[in-house]
C-alpha cells in the first residue's frame, strides 16, 4: 500500500508542474510531387511548387525546387547544350559559342503538332565563348537550337 501512496504522490506531484502549453502555426504551405516522365525525343515534367525548397546541382545537371517557368529549353540531338539563368524579370539563354556554328535559335509558343517553330528575334550577344539571348521571364515559350 505504501508503494501505491508514493506512486500516487509522485504523480500528483508532477502534474502540478505541468501546465498547458501554447501551441500556433506560424506558416504554412502545400507541396509536394512532381516529377519527369521521358520518352524518345519527349520530356514531361511536372510540379506542384515548392518555392523554398532550394537547388540540387551534380555533373551537368542543376535541378531547381519550385513552380516550373514558363520558358523551356528543348536540347535537339547534337546541338549545343543550352542552359538558362533568371536575372531579375528577365531570362539568359546561352550556349557554347564553337559547337554552334551553322546552328539558330528558334522558338515556339506551342509543342503542339506541327510544332510551328520560328526564328527567335532575341538579340544575340557574344562574350568570349559564349553566345547569349536575354528574354522577359515570363509567359510560356520554347527555345532549341537547330540547323536549317
Amino acid at each position: 500500500m505504501k508503494k501505491f501512496h508514493a506512486i500516487f504522490l509522485c504523480s500528483a506531484l508532477i502534474q502540478s508542474f505541468v501546465h498547458a502549453q501554447s501551441f500556433s502555426i506560424d506558416w504554412h504551405k502545400i507541396a509536394g510531387g512532381g516529377g519527369t516522365s521521358t520518352g524518345g525525343n519527349y520530356t514531361l515534367t511536372g510540379t506542384i511548387g515548392q518555392h523554398d525548397a532550394g537547388t540540387m546541382s551534380g555533373g551537368n545537371y542543376t535541378l531547381e525546387g519550385g513552380f516550373l517557368s514558363g520558358l523551356v529549353l528543348i536540347q535537339t540531338p547534337g546541338a549545343p547544350t543550352l542552359s538558362i539563368q533568371i536575372s531579375g524579370a528577365n531570362a539568359v539563354i546561352s550556349w557554347a559559342a564553337d559547337a554552334s556554328v551553322g546552328f539558330s535559335l528558334q522558338e515556339s509558343l506551342s509543342l503542339s503538332s506541327p510544332v510551328p517553330w520560328t526564328g527567335s528575334g532575341a538579340t544575340i550577344t557574344t562574350n568570349g565563348n559564349i553566345k547569349s539571348v536575354t528574354v522577359p521571364a515570363n509567359g510560356v515559350r520554347f527555345y532549341r537550337l537547330q540547323k536549317p
